[in-house]
């Protein structure tokens, strides 16, 4: 997963909850493989109004930039939203 990819997620999803701009959910990142969630945060911490890899974890990272921050992603992320704890996909939310 890269930029590129939540940019083609967010036009196949638009109009719909699938998008940040139109739910109350938080953006966030599942790894299928382990089941960790991870919320999507900007540089300094806080949560992200929307889906940004720059700040996931590291190990999460098949591409970093000189910066420090994620380009690019192994391919067991997916891109969707939490709400108390629990993950939903892009899917799932624009079907609510």
């Amino acid at each position: 997963m890269d930029d590129q990819t939540l940019r083609r997620e967010n036009l196949a999803y638009a109009g719909t909850n699938g998008i940040s701009q139109n739910n109350h959910l938080k953006p966030a990142f599942l790894d299928k493989r382990t089941g960790r969630v991870e919320i999507a945060r900007l540089k300094d911490g806080r949560a992200a109004p929307m889906h940004i890899i720059s700040w996931l974890p590291r190990e999460w990272a098949t591409d970093v930039k000189p910066d420090g921050s994620v380009q690019a992603l192994i391919s067991t992320i997916i891109a969707g939203f939490e709400r108390d704890g629990v993950f939903y996909t892009r899917e799932q939310a624009a079907d609510a």
